[in-house]
């Protein structure tokens, strides 16, 4: 009998997963400012890498494919950067630009509709400092082709930024909500996937993210996981004020990076360069 795939409220995303999906909404430290997410602040640093070695002052390019309503395009635009989003849904575009207007970065931010099958018709090769795969890997037909398309139109020297669902923290999470057919066929699916009725075609680990990367030509740099101790916090914790919210930011700072934790992540986070051609 096939296993249903039903939805679980563990791990429940705290600030910085909530991050993740709106990068312009994290969690305010003591005195309200915002503290950036480790997946803001890795993209933050790339582009002020690419912002250094541009040519003329000239904005740093970013091509975010599958942005949807441009979460993490306006928060980019915001940095400086020049974004082309590239959707295949028409309302997912138009929410696009009315985020970008009420942002003041409509100007630096380029909808367009298509998908990562055809990314070549829509965005030239090697033409991105910067290109986003973010919730791309999960609902693509042909991962492998997918990688492979965004590591084309990167510029070499330019990084690739993946986000993608993890395999064990869903593994984890129904786990301990006592669906353990559902906890065993994510583990043993080859896709990581509890069953037909499953939304995404595929959940990754740490291992089969990094070949994905290395098979199109890339060179992982950064690897990190987003949500991987916040959504375990209960939430009487996390919701105790700023001081609650800050104590639960820093540790998911300090969490993010260590190995030992990556897999626990609710999505595994890897930027990855183009490199140089070798002459």
């Amino acid at each position: 009998m096939a296993t249903t795939c039903t939805a679980i409220n563990l791990p429940r995303p705290g600030a910085h997963y909530a991050a993740a999906v709106r990068p312009d909404q994290n969690a305010p430290d003591a005195t309200g400012a915002a503290l950036p997410g480790p997946v803001h602040r890795v993209l933050a640093s790339e582009v002020a890498r690419a912002a250094e070695g541009a040519r003329d002052g000239a904005a740093p390019r970013v091509l975010d494919v599958g942005g949807g309503s441009g979460a993490w395009a306006v928060a980019l635009a915001g940095l400086g950067c020049a974004v082309t989003v590239v959707d295949n849904s028409p309302n997912a575009l138009a929410a696009l630009h009315r985020r970008a207007r009420d942002a003041g970065v409509d100007g630096l931010v380029t909808p367009v509709q298509g998908d990562v099958d055809a990314l070549a018709d829509v965005a030239p090769d090697g033409g991105a400092d910067l290109v986003l795969g973010h919730g791309l890997l999960e609902v693509v037909d042909d991962a492998e082709h997918a990688v492979r398309a965004l590591a084309e139109a990167t510029a070499p020297g330019g990084a690739v930024s993946v986000l993608v669902a993890g395999r064990h923290a869903a593994v984890l999470g129904r786990t301990l909500a006592g669906r353990l057919a559902e906890a065993r066929a994510l583990l043993v699916d080859p896709h990581g996937r509890c069953g037909p009725d499953d939304p995404l075609r595929r959940r990754l680990d740490a291992a089969g993210l990094h070949a994905l990367l290395v098979a199109a030509g890339l060179v992982p740099e950064t690897v990190q996981g987003d949500g991987v101790l916040e959504g375990w916090v209960p939430g009487s914790v996390r919701d105790g004020g700023p001081a609650a919210s800050r104590a639960v930011a820093e540790l998911e700072a300090l969490a993010a990076g260590r190995p030992a934790l990556l897999e626990l992540a609710a999505r595994l986070h890897v930027l990855a360069r183009r490199p140089h051609p070798v002459e």
